[in-house]
């Protein structure tokens, strides 16, 4: 039988997901073409927050690539804006002439973003934030200005605004409401919300509306001025103040349209049934929706439809909102707000930052919002779309489905105790019994061969907790909470662990050996692969392998830290935070000396010195006379400390003298990633010594040690780890656990990294249980660091080479650029 055409017009997440249901019950009915306006394949649109963060790249987000349209017969054009449909040939045309027939037409054109319609709007400098493109526009102008306004306080531009702060951009969130997502949250949690945004840096205009973008003399927007009069710095702007359906096309082709393109419950067009429309185009019963649950709905409802079956409606969503900034618990559902017949249930503790609020009607919940404890919203979420009576449970309600008692299920495996009908993953509409299945049926051992399956946990991710503990219900003992086997990078097959047991266990010392012995690809390597080799046999052959410079990074070949506009930083070392008069004249002379612009205190108690020209690094190295900091390094940065017992009532210890101990003990330690440690004089923990790699914290008996702590993008708690007695022991017990991790640590794994992936069981097992093995941690931490050379001084010894210092005479340069011509002319 001849096939049927089905043309998709939009290529992201509502579309795809509706062709890939398509294709799980009808894979032989239709010749699939696919219009997309960007140049990129069906992608996770939700994670472009983590991805501005830093958290994620744009290849991981990707949910189908192009091998996936290949494989099903799909013909792709990505980068074709279509520009008219022609509803009597049944042809839709691109841009570019390409034209495609259809018998059915599925549109999913998306939305776009809302821009204010005020004076400079169309500035350089100023930014949407809907696609790939605009992320990458907004990480590209963070490594070069400083100034970033936000107009909108929603979900939409708190997450933009997080990304662009932890870029290092100075952020403003311009917001027209009296509080922050008034949509989601009601007035208290917008208050804890933008209480602890403010505490991480984030500054706000609340109540403001902004009348104009003010351009500096090159067109670039340069300032944001309010009604008021007031104006504030932006060298960017991002426009976040809410979507609207992209209906242009439909209407160009007289499709009804009213806040959307107007669908029925089998989400065909009112207008023409051989046209359906899904996603945030489409408006169902006056309502287009935004997020993607209730998107991921449509696409199975529709897809049953292009399939001939006949069979689902789709009668509406209720939706849940959660926010996608590391570190902040957010979660709202229905009509949270309350009002006339409503009973409102509330607990809130400012100081911790908690605040829940429930509402019920009827004995119904029929809304919720949580904020800082958010552990039960998918509960509370699934009582409010099941319209359950919840009279018998309403004096334990607010603190959780695990503490119903008799009423419900007890016990802190909530997987175990859930239904199979009932709900894991939201976005994606997953059952338990489906995702148990899968796993059985499929022998499924990792998260993302789950989220390959099944789609659970794929989309926004909060639900992957819950999808662990599924896999460890079901598969038991066969559980992996680790992908299997990833490679190193593209020059081979084999992963770090593999490469790390072939060197240790055929006694490679070299790079090329390595390369030789494990049938390397690239017969030179790799910029993933080089500085990984190069650790691996440094820390597994110590005075037996050579150090290659060449095999690191800029920062590590130059010994100081490069900054955005091609100078570097240098941070000497001072011994536990302290310095002395005699240092700070050396700093402050150098920087008369050499004319450096910027001095700043670090949060790791040392001197910054900001702008040294990289010819100068040498001789401002020479005059600061101070041993490096290694603040450029996978190395020991810095032992931050507080004045301790010394010098402070509250000392219970000599916090000081301890991490100069520390320090000087390992400060030329090199690791797969850098390495913090803080030693504490008392509880009250000054040093922040919970958030490092090691922290000691003093108490009256002695020291209390904890690991694997994390002070970045996500901030990690520490695992306390011992308690011991005396200043010899924390050297002898943190030095281990270093060395445990330089032995077995991935290249570009933090510890706390580390510590999740072989298990606290595992480190205890090595340094606490046995002595012997905690002694011989030690003692080969001490053989490596012996006689390891200060590149700022031992230039020879360390294989420093000086002429990367040189600069580049003008007759060079002139012969270069000469040459780049004469290739370009070529």
């Amino acid at each position: 039988m001849k096939k049927m055409k089905l043309v998709m017009v939009g290529n992201g997440m509502a579309g795809v997901r509706t062709l890939e249901e398509l294709l799980k019950i009808a894979p032989d009915l239709y010749e699939i073409t696919v219009f997309g306006a960007e140049p990129h394949p069906n992608y996770n649109r939700i994670l472009l927050s983590p991805v501005l963060a830093g958290e994620q790249t744009l290849d991981e987000i990707v949910l189908n690539p192009l091998s996936w349209y290949a494989e099903h017969g799909i013909t792709l054009h990505l980068g074709k804006t279509v520009t008219q449909i022609d509803r009597v040939k049944r042809v839709v045309r691109a841009a570019d002439g390409t034209e495609a027939p259809y018998d059915r037409l599925l549109l999913a054109t998306g939305s776009l973003p809302f821009i204010l319609p005020v004076p400079g709007k169309d500035l350089a400098g100023v930014l949407a934030y809907r696609d790939i493109a605009d992320t990458q526009a907004m990480i590209d102008a963070a490594t070069k200005y400083k100034h970033a306004v936000v107009i909108g306080g929603g979900l939409l531009g708190l997450e933009a605004a997080n990304g662009l702060m932890l870029r290092g951009m100075q952020v403003t969130v311009v917001h027209i409401q009296p509080w922050l997502m008034e949509r989601q949250l009601d007035d208290v949690a917008g208050g804890l919300l933008r209480k602890s945004l403010e505490e991480r840096g984030l500054r706000f205009e609340m109540g403001a509306q902004t009348e104009a973008l003010i351009p500096d003399k090159d067109g670039r927007v340069m300032a944001v001025r309010f009604k008021d009069g007031r104006e504030i710095p932006a060298d960017l702007v991002v426009m976040a103040a809410g979507i609207r359906p992209n209906t242009a096309l439909a209407e160009s082709a007289n499709i009804h349209c009213h806040r959307g393109i107007v669908v029925s419950d089998t989400l065909q067009t009112v207008t023409d049934a051989r046209i359906y429309a899904v996603g945030e185009c489409a408006a169902h019963r006056g309502i287009a929706y935004g997020l993607v649950a209730p998107l991921f709905e449509q696409g199975k409802v529709c897809a049953t439809h292009l399939a001939q079956f006949g069979i689902g409606r789709y009668t509406g969503s209720q939706t849940s909102t959660k926010l996608k900034v590391t570190g902040i618990d957010l979660f709202s559902a229905g009509d949270f707000m309350g009002g006339e017949g409503c009973e409102d249930i509330v607990l809130s503790d400012p100081y911790a930052g908690v605040y829940k609020k429930l509402v019920i009607r009827d004995d119904k919940l029929v809304g919720a919002c949580l904020y800082g404890d958010t552990a039960d919203g998918s509960w509370y979420f699934r009582l409010l779309r099941d319209g359950r009576s919840v009279a018998d449970i309403r004096e334990k309600l607010m603190f959780g489905e695990n503490n119903l008692g008799d009423h419900g299920h007890e016990g802190h495996n909530k997987a175990a105790a859930m239904a199979d009908t009932d709900e894991v993953c939201g976005c994606n509409g997953v059952t338990k019994g489906s995702i148990c299945k899968a796993i059985k049926d499929k022998g499924l051992f990792t998260l993302d061969e789950v989220r390959k399956h099944t789609k659970a946990s794929a989309s926004c991710g909060s639900c992957t907790g819950l999808v662990e503990q599924l896999l460890m219900f079901t598969a038991g003992g066969d559980y992996s909470a680790a992908p299997k086997t990833k490679a190193m990078c593209g020059c081979t097959d084999l992963g770090h662990q593999a490469v790390r047991e072939a060197i240790k266990d055929q006694h490679l010392t070299t790079i090329d050996g390595v390369y030789s012995a494990l049938a390397w690809r690239t017969p030179n390597g790799c910029a993933s692969c080089r500085p990984a080799v190069n650790y691996y046999l440094l820390s597994t052959w110590p005075k037996e392998s050579v150090d290659d410079p060449q095999s690191r990074f800029i920062n590590e070949r130059s010994h100081a830290n490069i900054q955005k506009d091609g100078t570097y930083s240098v941070i000497p070392r001072m011994w536990g935070g302290m310095t002395s008069a005699d240092e700070l004249r050396r700093i402050a002379n150098a920087v008369d000396k050499f004319k450096i612009p910027a001095v700043k205190v670090t949060g790791g108690q040392r001197i910054d010195l900001l702008g040294v020209k990289k010819e100068d690094l040498p001789a401002v190295w020479q005059a600061i006379g101070m041993p490096s900091g290694h603040a450029y390094a996978k190395a020991l940065r810095t032992v931050k400390t507080c004045v301790g017992s010394e010098w402070c009532r509250f000392g219970t210890q000599d916090s000081t003298k301890m991490g100069q101990d520390l320090e000087r003990a390992l400060w030329r330690m090199y690791a797969p990633h850098k390495v913090k440690l803080a030693v504490s004089g008392c509880p009250r923990n000054c040093a922040e010594s919970g958030i490092k790699d090691v922290g000691v914290i003093g108490v009256d008996s002695g020291w209390e040690l904890h690991i694997a702590g994390n002070a970045g993008i996500k901030t990690e708690v520490g695992q306390f780890f011992i308690k011991v007695k005396t200043p010899e022991e924390v050297l002898e017990y943190s030095g281990a656990f270093l060395q445990l991790y330089r032995e077995e640590g991935w290249y570009l794994e933090r510890t706390v990294h580390y510590v999740a992936r072989v298990g606290m069981a595992h480190v205890k097992a090595k340094v606490l249980d046995d002595a012997a093995n905690r002694k011989a941690l030690w003692e080969r931490l001490q053989f490596s660091l012996d006689g390891e050379p200060d590149p700022w001084f031992e230039f020879e010894k360390a294989q420093v080479d000086l002429r990367q210092f040189e600069p580049i005479k003008p007759e060079v340069q002139i012969e270069l650029a000469a040459l780049g011509g004469a290739k370009e002319t070529a």
